[in-house]
Formats: structure tokens, sequence, C-alpha cells
């Protein structure tokens, strides 16, 4: 296999693992079983395949409550995320967090939090970290397009900047905070621009087109880990399903049909598909295998799930914390 076949085939598969994962958990969650709510990301796989790329096992990313793309795209495991979210004990945060507080320090996953804008502090706190302790690692940090009506990210903005800190800012602009678009809620200029008022390295990128985002995330990562300071990163890209839960919600009125179907045309699976076809010549047959085997390894990792111990009783009061 050639380098270039690895590495696209490397991408496309970080990308399946994430929809189809997230298909089951949509297919299984009438089940009542998962007791949490799930935020899925279809629709946005591309964004968190293409940053994570070129992520070292020693680099962490942080998250908020859209975080299942990210934990997966950067290596976390799949049986203890689904484990976490039926409530287990070998769930990623002992069946105590769900879907919004998922983590893998193995895999370079800090606790995902889904208090908007509490993410970046920890992962400009990482970064520092990696500073001070002159570790050649990378910080990087995935929030949405509300996350930047924050406080906490001007401050860590400036921080980082002023620090010349090892991070990297991915700003995932599906264009609505739950169901309110961009254009309501902040004046209409790129939001580059508040990344390049605290003289951040700004770069802007289709973010269902993997391989666009992979090549301006690697530069952003080869800054960071060359002592450059910060980046900002800003993907496009749109979630097919509603803001929290399974279903699709276009009934509902706050976007268009029109608007939605031009954002399924630009499936970041299908786009990529085209791309293998094109490169690789990449058949119906070779997806289909290459689909199965992915399907395998979740269905293995829900049955491990399914049937894996709730936490002991005993144990409930550990990690409670009273005044």
């Amino acid at each position: 296999m050639t380098a270039r076949k690895e590495f696209l085939l490397s991408l496309y598969r970080k990308m399946l693992l994430i929809r189809l994962v997230e298909e089951a958990i949509a297919d299984r969650y009438h089940e009542q079983e998962m007791r949490c709510p799930v935020h899925l990301s279809i629709g946005q796989e591309g964004a968190a395949s293409g940053a994570c790329q070129h992520l070292l096992a020693t680099d962490v990313v942080s998250s908020a409550h859209r975080s299942h793309a990210h934990y997966l795209a950067k290596g976390g495991s799949v049986r203890a995320m689904l484990a976490e979210l039926y409530g287990k004990a070998a769930g990623c945060a002992g069946g105590r967090g769900g879907s919004m507080h998922l983590l893998d320090l193995d895999a370079g996953v800090l606790p995902c939090l889904p208090i908007i804008g509490t993410s970046i502090s920890t992962g400009v706190g990482a970064a520092f970290s990696f500073k001070q302790r002159k570790q050649n690692s990378v910080s990087m940090i995935f929030m949405g397009d509300a996350a930047v009506e924050e406080g906490i990210f001007h401050e860590a903005a400036n921080f980082s900047s002023i620090k010349s800190l090892p991070v990297v800012f991915v700003c995932e602009n599906n264009f609505y905070s739950v169901c309110t678009p961009l254009e309501v809620r902040q004046p209409q200029r790129p939001i580059t621009e508040l990344a390049q008022a605290h003289e951040l390295h700004t770069a802007h990128a289709d973010g269902n087109d993997g391989l666009a985002v992979q090549a301006i995330a690697k530069d952003a990562i080869d800054l960071a880990r060359n002592g450059e300071g910060p980046s900002f990163l800003l993907l496009d890209t749109y979630r097919m399903r509603e803001h929290c839960g399974p279903m699709f919600d276009q009934e509902t009125g706050y976007r268009t049909d029109e608007e939605y179907n031009e954002w399924l045309e630009k499936c970041p699976i299908m786009r990529h598909f085209s791309i293998l076809k094109n490169e690789i010549n990449w058949t119906t047959v070779d997806d289909k295998a290459f689909c199965q085997a992915i399907r395998d390894e979740i269905d293995a990792a829900f049955n491990f799930a399914i049937n894996a111990p709730f936490p002991a009783q005993e144990t409930a009061g550990l990690h409670v914390y009273a005044k």
C-alpha cells in the first residue's frame, strides 16, 4: 500500500467510524438503555477527522457537549465510550458522566465539559503546562461558533497569544446555537476576525472537506509544536440531526429544506469516497467490505457495553464533593 493510499484510507476510516457509531447510537436510542442526552455530529465528521489527523499520541484534545467525533478521531476507545453511554463501570468516566463527559487520558482526550466555553480553559491550561515543562506537545481545543460569544474564549485567546502557547483552537461553525442561526447572534463579520484581534494565526476551510481540514490543521500543529504560537481554525460544517437527540428536526422550521438539502449534498463521507474512487480506484465493493469491518467492531463494542456491569452500589459516594 502506498503512503498516499494509506493516508487517504486512514482519514476515511476516522470519518466512517464516527458516522457509523453515531448512526448506531441513534438506531438504538429508543431502547432507553442509554440514559443520557446525546449530541450527535452526523454531517460534521470531516472537521474532527481532518483536524486530528496529524496529532501525536502525546498531544491532547478538549471538547464540549458534542464530543463523540473528537473523542473517536483522537483514538478514544469505542468500547469505553459506549459503556459510558450505558452508564457502566467500564465506561470511560466510570459510567458517571454519560455522553457529555467523555475522557480518555491514555488517548490524549481531556475531560469533555458541556458548559459552553469551559473546555477552552482546560485546553489552554494543558498548553500552558506543556510550555512550562518544555514538553513538545500540542493542545487542540474543539469549540462551536457560539463559544466565541463567551468571555472565556477572549481571555484564553489573549493569554495564549501573549504566552505563545502550543494550542490550536478549532471552531466548528455549523451556523446554529441550538435553533438560533449565526446571523442573529453575531455581527456579520468573519469569526476569524475575533482571533486575529488577539494575534492568533488564522485559517478558514470547508469543514466537510477532510483533506482541506487536515492541510490547515497540519500547518497550525506545526506552528504550535515549533514554538510559533497559537492558531485559530474556522471550519464551516453542518449537523444533520437535531441539536440534542437521535432524530431529524426539519419539521420544526428553524432551518429550511433547501438549506438542509444543500448541505446534504456536501456530505464529508461521500466527498471523501469520490476522492478515493478517483485517486486509488476505490470501488463500492471495496467500500462495502471496509464499512462492514467497522460495523463489526461497533457491534462488538455495543455487546461489550450492554453486558458490562453497572458500578457497584457502594461506590456511589465516590468523587462527590460538598462543602
